[in-house]
């Protein structure tokens, strides 16, 4: 699969968000599995999860003790697979999402996570959204510190303004290799940072890069051109969506979310698909449809 780069490591074009299979709605385990193992095999090098990514009070860090299982499990190589996750959101078991981006508990959550992940050091670590009760200078200087301590070898930040991609970058002396945000067909808002991203040469995570995985089947009723284009290609719409993700800019890496072995199987024969140039304009200029 085509490479692109996060920081010094090369991950595949297109990664595999993992929290489908942690949160409501799961598989079960053996599925579970087996969609980590279908995207390894389809040459899958990034993984995204987050100690946030579980169901119910009690089992934090669900997500990344799986993927963590899922690799110990992989019948093949898995050295250059780089496990990417986050701190900074909690989740309190009642559906809802909170957040708590002190610097004592991004530190001591990324030393947990390397802990579930079985690692000395933690690939990639996500301040996972900003913090309104806590400077974010304060939140991205925990993250120097993990940095400067070797807890975490790679630092990024997720949900994030060009002002706080520049204010991180700033805190972390010209550190930060990430930024995971939302950008899909249907949340284009979130362009503004992916160009800025491109302009820098940081690396650019869209999440929900489908739309959500409630809306993903439904992505070519919902956008007609993106289906337009591909019938024309013979593939399906959510491939045609990651290629043209992949198109914007070579920093783009999507993560699309997946709970089964055909879909993540399909996202990921995306990085093989070239649309031209008309077609990714094309793609671009169409409305965001509901």
């Amino acid at each position: 699969m085509e490479q692109r780069q996060i920081g010094t490591h090369a991950v595949s074009a297109i990664g595999l968000g993992a929290m489908p299979l942690s949160i409501e709605g799961r598989p079960d385990r053996e599925r579970a599995l087996a969609t980590v193992h279908a995207a390894l095999d389809a040459g899958v090098t990034l993984v995204d999860t987050a100690d946030a990514y579980h169901r119910d009070a009690g089992e934090v860090g669900h997500n990344e003790e799986l993927v963590a299982e899922a690799l110990r499990t992989y019948g093949g190589g898995t050295d250059a697979v780089l496990v990417a996750t986050k701190g900074g959101h909690l989740r309190p078991g009642d559906g809802s999402w909170t957040q708590d981006a002190r610097p004592e508990h991004l530190k001591a959550a990324a030393r947990e996570s390397a802990r579930r992940l079985g690692v000395e050091a933690v690939g990639l670590y996500q301040l996972h959204r900003p913090d309104p009760q806590v400077p974010y200078a304060e939140s991205v200087g925990a993250l120097a510190d993990l940095l400067d301590e070797g807890v975490i070898a790679m630092a990024g930040i997720s949900n994030a303004s060009v002002a706080q991609i520049d204010e991180a970058d700033d805190v972390l002396g010209g550190r930060l290799v990430a930024v995971q945000n939302q950008f899909s067909p249907a949340f284009r808002s979130s362009l503004a940072e992916l160009e800025h991203c491109a302009a820098k040469g940081i690396a650019f995570l869209p999440w929900s890069p489908l739309g959500g995985i409630a809306k993903a089947a439904e992505l070519g009723s919902r956008h007609s051109a993106f289906q337009e284009v591909a019938d024309a290609h013979g593939v399906s719409p959510q491939q045609v969506t990651l290629a043209w993700e992949l198109a914007l800019a070579s920093v783009v890496v999507p993560i699309p979310g997946s709970s089964r072995p055909a879909s993540v199987t399909d996202s990921a024969r995306a990085a093989d698909l070239r649309l031209t140039a008309d077609e990714v304009a094309r793609l671009s200029s169409t409305g965001q449809e509901a």
